[in-house]
């Protein structure tokens, strides 16, 4: 399914891919997520987004060819790419080894094509293997909700023991739960309406803030503040009303993507030196940790399946996040 134009409804074409080039593999599409980030590529919003183009960056599969001098990888692995689409290695963020700010970096579904399809072309270098204990349509969301939110976890100043408040229990924020709660993390969820309380509770959280019937800065400050606030919701009115409930140098980290201006003040942060942050994806061998982490500990996405013929179906339930809680399109249905 391609975008031709901005603004443009989606179409199915047909096109020979070829075979891999010099350091490529073709893959074989088994399943991808939708990522409200694909909105980009339909609207045009993110830079170097090119027409006609086929969006996806959730996407798990099997090698079916490899180009020259691709090594650690052949027909028939299971493997997946994410958000992160390979790195130039010459610029400085790439020397220093932080090959996801790579400036030259290429992104699945923006800058090349993506899964929305049953083939694509994929730099080997942005391979992540698949373990076996997870089926196609739960790795996919977890190769960009699920590195997201375990990524921000993991290079957060929390420890286990700590308070964790997760803002949003939906796509990213129903997969962040599950794992500030399996690293040990005292974890708090909150979102809008008393309905979420007992999902939040079945996937780990020891309590539930409803943002509805309450402040939850004043609900977290009450139980001493939490040391990290993970923001998964993009509404930045919602994150800037949560400063006020991090403790003592604790941590607002943003992961729901957002174009508003989060408004805090220099004394909200000073009085009790907290910060706010963002937080990207991550790089292959991330994704990796990510995938091997879910295995061992249980986490996996809830999701909504969707045939290929329907991929269109599922791109809006997607990225207007009406899905429960993540759409995925299986090309091979």
């Amino acid at each position: 399914m391609s975008f031709r134009a901005r603004g443009e409804a989606p179409a199915v074409i047909d096109r020979d891919l070829g075979s891999p080039g010099a350091g490529e593999v073709l893959l074989r599409v088994e399943a991808c997520g939708v990522c409200h980030s694909d909105l980009f590529v339909r609207e045009g919003t993110f830079p170097g987004v090119a027409y006609p183009r086929v969006p996806g960056h959730e996407v798990a599969g099997v090698v079916e060819a490899v180009g020259p001098g691709v090594e650690g990888f052949r027909a028939g692995d299971r493997a997946g790419v994410g958000w992160y689409g390979g790195h130039c290695s010459t610029c400085e963020p790439c020397r220093r080894g932080d090959f996801v700010l790579c400036r030259r970096g290429e992104i699945t579904g923006i800058t090349r094509d993506g899964g929305y399809a049953t083939h694509l072309l994929a730099r080997a270098q942005a391979l992540v293997r698949i373990p076996a204990a997870i089926a196609p349509a739960e790795a996919a969301p977890l190769l960009c909700a699920g590195i997201t939110t375990f990524n921000a976890l993991r290079h957060s100043h929390a420890r286990p023991g700590d308070r964790v408040a997760v803002q949003g229990v939906g796509g990213l924020g129903h997969l962040a739960v599950q794992f500030a709660a399996k690293m040990g993390f005292e974890t708090i969820a909150i979102a809008r309406g008393a309905e979420r309380a007992d999902l939040a509770r079945r996937l780990g959280a020891a309590q539930y803030v409803d943002s509805a019937a309450s402040d939850p800065a004043k609900a977290l400050a009450d139980r001493g503040g939490a040391n990290v606030i993970l923001a998964t919701a993009p509404d930045a009115k919602s994150m800037s009303a949560l400063v006020d409930g991090l403790a003592p140098d604790g941590e607002l980290i943003v992961v729901g993507a957002s174009a508003d201006p989060i408004q805090v003040s220099p004394l909200q942060l000073i009085a009790q030196r907290r910060t706010v942050r963002g937080w990207p994806s991550g790089s292959a061998i991330d994704s990796e940790d990510t995938l091997r982490f879910a295995a061992l500990a249980g986490v996996r996405p809830m999701v909504e399946t969707y045939p290929f013929a329907r991929a269109a179906e599922a791109f809006e339930r997607g990225v207007t996040g009406a899905a429960r809680f993540r759409a995925v399109i299986e090309p091979g249905r």
